[in-house]
């Protein structure tokens, strides 16, 4: 493991659960920097460098971005797609995180190259820890990140 800063963009429009996501994250030990934002047009906004977000300093590229999927100003999906079509960002790896069961959401969204798609549980601790795995998986053993795609 590498003592590089991870850097996580979370899109989350629910603040309790936007707050749970980054405590059961904070719990992975790996050095990151979570930078949360509350809609779709605000995760585009900061991953293409738009309005408040232009200074690259500032909201650096990320290593993994977890996605919910029901968003306002602009949906999950079109964001995941937005992201999947870039050449400068589809190597990021996206984990959806939702409560949506779905069938057709998780097709679209593996359709769109989700990375994973996750249910939301309803019951905390077991939604902490799948986020704490999550967080394992995608900052400790996956090496994606950090090989330089």
């Amino acid at each position: 493991m590498t003592g590089k800063q991870i850097i996580i963009l979370l899109v989350e429009d629910n603040e309790g659960h936007a707050k749970l996501i980054m405590r059961a994250l904070g719990d992975v030990e790996v050095p990151q920097k979570i930078f949360w934002v509350a809609d779709g047009e605000e995760a585009l906004d900061y991953l293409f460098h738009h309005r408040k977000y232009e200074d690259k300093e500032k909201s650096p590229r990320p290593d993994l971005i977890i996605l919910d999927l029901r968003l306002p100003k602009r949906d999950g999906q079109e964001v995941l797609k937005k992201i999947k079509q870039s050449a400068k960002l589809k190597s990021i790896p996206v984990v959806v995180i939702t409560s949506s069961q779905n069938e057709e959401d998780e097709t679209e969204a593996y359709r769109n190259y989700a990375n994973s798609y996750l249910l939301k549980s309803a019951d905390f601790q077991e939604f902490a820890g799948m986020i704490q795995e999550v967080g394992s998986y995608w900052l400790i053993w996956d090496q994606q990140g950090r090989i330089g795609m």
